[in-house]
C-alpha cells in the first residue's frame, strides 16, 4: 500500500478511536444538575470553628455509607456543629456513587465557598450540609424544579395519568423499607407514547414523612402543566420523569463485606515439628473461641429478647411494629446525661402525670422529656397511648415525638424542645399577651386548625384529641402552633363517625355538651374545643375561670354580646389599640360561635373551618346558641349535671411548661 493510500486511513482510525474513548468518558461522567447556596443564613469565615467542623464532616462523609446509598455524619459541638448528608440514586453502584460524592463535594466547596447551608445536585447523587440538623426536616423549603420545554399533545390527560403514576410510586417508595426508591413506566396513545418516572426518599424518613416530602415535589407539576420531562429536587427526596429511559433496572443493595486480603507471598511458612500436637492445639483454640462466641451471642440475644419483652409488656394492648418502636427507643443513660440526671435546674414543667425536663443531646439538639410519675396509674395508660399514636403522626402543627424510654422503672417521652412554652403562658398573662398581635394570634388559630384537620382527615389514622386547650398548644421560636398531649386521644376507624364511652375524660370548659351529658364523642368534640380555644385567643380570657358581673360564663358572655351587636366588648383591648383588622377579628368570632354550637350537626368539620379561615369571601351561616348557654331562667351559676355514669375532669393532662 502506498503512502498516499494508508495515511488517510490511519488518520480516520485515530479519530474514530478518540471519539469512542471520548464518548466513554462522557458516559462515565456524572452530569451536574444544580446547586443551592442558601444566603438566608449568616456566612462563616475561613478560620471559624464551623469551617473546621465542616471540613471534617465532608471529609468523612463518603465513608459513612449505610448500605443503601445514604450517607450521614456530623462534626463539632453546638453552636458550630456541621451536619452533612448524601444520597445516591437507587440504581447507582457503589463505585459510581462514591465518585459522584467526591465530585459533588469538591464543587460544593468551590461554588458555595462560605454559606452555612448548601446543597449540590448531580445526576447520580446529592450532597447537603448545614449548621442545623437535616434528618427528618421535610418542610417544603428550597424546592428546585427543572422542567422540559416540550409539552404533551394532551396536557390535561397527560397530567392526570402522570399524577396516578407518581402516586403509585410514592406509595411504593414510602413503604419500601430503608431503600425508599421506586421506578415505573406510563404508556399512552398520544404524544409522548411513554413516560419513565423515578422517586426516592432518604432512608431516615418515616413512611408518612416520605409521602409528605414527595407530595411537596408533586405539587410543583401545577407550575409546569403538561411538561413531558421534569426533575424536582429537595434535600430529603426527589422525583424525575422523562419521555426516555434514564435509569437502570438493577437496584443497588447493601454492599457485601470485602473478602479478607490474601497472605503476603513473602511471608515465611512455619512448619510444626509435630503435626498431631499442632492439630490438637488448633482444634482446642478453635473450640474455645467458638464456645466464647456462642456464649456472647446467647447473652446478647437474651438481653435483646428481654428488652423486647419489657417493651411489649409496657405497651401491651397496643398494635405497632416493634421494629419501629426500637428505632424510637432511647437509652436511660442517654436521657440522664441530656437532663443532668433530671436536675431541678432543668425542670420546666409539672403535670398530674409527672414532670417535664429540658435536655441537650450529644449533638446539641434540645429536647423536652416527660417523666412519668411512678405512682400515676392514669399516666401509665397515657404513656402507652401517646407512644403508639404520636409515633405514627407527623405534621408541622403537631409536636414531634423523638422517642421514648422504657427502662428499669422509668417511663419517659422525648419531644422536640419548643422555646416559647405553651399558649396559655402567653394568652392568659397580662404582660406576655402584649406580645401577641392579631397576625400572630390568627397564625396560631390557623395552625391549630390545620393540625386538627390532619388528625381528623389527612393522617393514615383518624384521631380525636379529646383534650384540646391552650396548655396543650405549644409554640416554637417563630410562634407557630403545635398540638401536644395525646394521652387520652381516641383512634377511630376511617368509616366511623362517632363513639360512646362510659368514662368521660377531658378538661372542664372545653368539653362539648353531648360528651359531658351522654359520653358521645366524635370529631365534633374537637371542633367544640377548638371554638372555645378561638374565643380565648380573641378575648384573652380563660373560659374556666371567667366570671362576668352577671355570673355567666365566657361562652354566654360572648353569645349575648354577639346577639346585641356589640362584639367589640369581648375583644381583647390590646387588639383594639393597634391597627388590627376589626372585620377579620369579628369574622373569627363568628367562626368560633359556629364551632361551639350546642347542636352537633350544626358545627362545621375541620376542613370547613380551615376553608372559612382561609377565605374572607366565603359566606358564613348564622350561628345558634352555644353549648351550656345560660338562659335568664336557669341557675345563674351555670352548674352542669352530668348524666354520664363516670365523669373524670382531666386536670392531670394540664402540663405547664416554661423555659428557664
Amino acid at each position: 500500500m502506498s503512502t498516499v493510500t494508508w495515511k488517510p486511513f490511519l488518520l480516520l482510525s485515530l479519530i474514530f478511536i478518540y471519539l469512542i474513548n471520548f464518548s466513554i468518558i462522557l458516559a462515565q461522567t456524572d452530569p451536574y444538575v444544580d446547586k443551592l447556596c442558601d444566603n438566608s443564613y449568616l456566612n462563616y469565615t475561613t478560620n471559624s470553628s464551623f469551617r473546621t467542623n465542616l471540613d471534617q464532616a465532608l471529609r468523612i462523609l463518603p465513608t459513612t455509607n449505610s448500605g443503601y446509598g445514604f450517607f450521614n455524619t456530623s462534626s463539632g459541638r453546638t453552636p458550630d456543629t456541621a451536619y452533612a448528608i448524601a444520597l445516591c440514586r437507587g440504581d447507582t453502584n457503589t463505585s459510581l456513587c462514591v465518585d459522584c460524592l467526591n465530585n459533588a463535594t469538591a464543587r460544593l466547596r468551590q461554588d458555595c465557598p462560605n454559606q452555612k447551608d448548601a446543597a449540590m445536585y448531580y445526576d447520580n447523587c446529592m450532597v447537603k450540609y448545614s449548621d442545623n440538623i437535616i434528618l427528618g426536616k421535610t418542610a417544603a423549603k428550597n424546592i428546585i424544579p427543572h422542567a422540559s420545554l416540550l409539552n404533551a399533545s394532551d396536557p390535561a390527560g397527560f397530567n392526570q395519568d402522570l399524577r396516578k403514576l407518581l402516586a403509585n410510586l410514592t406509595a411504593e417508595a414510602a413503604g419500601g423499607g430503608l431503600l425508599k426508591y421506586a421506578t415505573g413506566t406510563m404508556a399512552r396513545s398520544s404524544d409522548p407514547p411513554a413516560t419513565y418516572a423515578l422517586v426516592q426518599c432518604t432512608p431516615d424518613l418515616t413512611n408518612q414523612q416520605c409521602t409528605e416530602c414527595l407530595g411537596d415535589a408533586v405539587s410543583q407539576l401545577a407550575k409546569y402543566f403538561g411538561s413531558t420531562g421534569m426533575r424536582v429536587l429537595l434535600p430529603l427526596c426527589n422525583l424525575r420523569f422523562e419521555s426516555f429511559r434514564f435509569y437502570n433496572d438493577v437496584v443497588v443493595r447493601p454492599p457485601s463485606p470485602p473478602p479478607p486480603p490474601p497472605p503476603s507471598p513473602s511471608a515465611p511458612v512455619v512448619r510444626a515439628r509435630n503435626n498431631k500436637n499442632l492439630t490438637r492445639i488448633v482444634t482446642s483454640t478453635v473450640m474455645t473461641i467458638a464456645a466464647c462466641v456462642i456464649i456472647v451471642v446467647s447473652l446478647c440475644n437474651f438481653a435483646i429478647l428481654r428488652k423486647k419483652k419489657l417493651l411489649e409488656k409496657s405497651l401491651e394492648g397496643k398494635t405497632m411494629d416493634i421494629s419501629i418502636l426500637e428505632f424510637l427507643e432511647y437509652s436511660l443513660d442517654r436521657v440522664l446525661e441530656a437532663t443532668n440526671d433530671f436536675s431541678e435546674d432543668n425542670k420546666i414543667g409539672q403535670g398530674g402525670f409527672g414532670s417535664v425536663y429540658k435536655g441537650e443531646l450529644e449533638d446539641g439538639k434540645l429536647i423536652a422529656v416527660k417523666r412519668l410519675s411512678r405512682d400515676s396509674g392514669q399516666g401509665e395508660q397515657q404513656f402507652k397511648n401517646e407512644v403508639m399514636l404520636v409515633a405514627k403522626l407527623h405534621h408541622r402543627n403537631l409536636v414531634g415525638l423523638l422517642g421514648f424510654c422504657v427502662e428499669e422503672k422509668e417511663r419517659l417521652l422525648i419531644y422536640d424542645f419548643l422555646s416559647n412554652s405553651s399558649l396559655d403562658k402567653f394568652i392568659f398573662d397580662p404582660v406576655k399577651r402584649e406580645l401577641l398581635d392579631w397576625d400572630t394570634r390568627y397564625n396560631i388559630i390557623v395552625g391549630v386548625a390545620r393540625g386538627l384537620l390532619y388528625l381528623h382527615e389527612d393522617s393514615r389514622l383518624r384521631v380525636i384529641h379529646r383534650d384540646l386547650k391552650a396548655s396543650n398548644v405549644l409554640l416554637d421560636e417563630k410562634m407557630n402552633a403545635k398540638i401536644t398531649d395525646f394521652g387520652i386521644a381516641r383512634l377511630f376507624n376511617t368509616d366511623q363517625t362517632q363513639g360512646n364511652t362510659r368514662m368521660v375524660v377531658g378538661t372542664y370548659g372545653y368539653m362539648a355538651p353531648e360528651y359531658v351529658m351522654h359520653g358521645r364523642f366524635s370529631v365534633k368534640l374537637d371542633v367544640f374545643s377548638f371554638g372555645v380555644l378561638m374565643i380565648e385567643v380573641i378575648t384573652g380570657r380563660k373560659n374556666q375561670s371567667f366570671q362576668h358581673e352577671n355570673g355567666v360564663d365566657l361562652l354566654t358572655h360572648v353569645w349575648r354580646n354577639w346577639q346585641v351587636g356589640t362584639p367589640s366588648n369581648i375583644i381583647d383591648p390590646i387588639l383594639l389599640r393597634g391597627s388590627s383588622p376589626l372585620y377579620e377579628i369579628i369574622r373569627s368570632i363568628h367562626i368560633s360561635l359556629l364551632c361551639v354550637q350546642k347542636n352537633v350537626a350544626g358545627r362545621p368539620i375541620m376542613s370547613q373551618v380551615v376553608l372559612m379561615l382561609g377565605s374572607s369571601s366565603l359566606t358564613l351561616q348564622v350561628p345558634l346558641e352555644p353549648g351550656f348557654f345560660i338562659h335568664d331562667s336557669v341557675d345563674q351559676q351555670g352548674s352542669i349535671t352530668s348524666k354520664s355514669p363516670n365523669v373524670s375532669i382531666n386536670d392531670l393532662s394540664n402540663t405547664n411548661m416554661a423555659p428557664r
